[in-house]
């Protein structure tokens, strides 16, 4: 599934969607349920030379993020919470 063209107001560099979960987060709530991860961003926002990964639901809403100094570090240091599957990065 293709992420729309901006996630949390940052434009989608790069991305990959699996119809397993890449992994999941454990919500902050107790007793809530682990959300499954189907997409990862690479974004950035403006003129900013940081990027940011965005770890996202099965709707692209963003569930966790991390920066980065650069789109192919962001891609290259993928925790291991998030290799249940190998990411395929694409680019918009």
């Amino acid at each position: 599934m293709t992420p729309p063209t901006h996630l949390d107001g940052a434009r989608v560099l790069a991305w990959a969607w699996s119809d397993l979960p890449f992994g999941h987060v454990t919500d902050e709530h107790a007793g809530a349920a682990p959300i499954p991860i189907h997409g990862l961003a690479v974004c950035r926002y403006g003129d900013e030379a940081c990027a940011y990964r965005f770890c996202c639901d099965a709707r692209w809403e963003t569930v966790q993020d991390e920066v980065y100094a650069s789109v192919d570090e962001a891609r290259e240091q993928l925790p291991a919470q998030y290799r249940a599957v190998a990411a395929t990065w694409q680019t918009p």
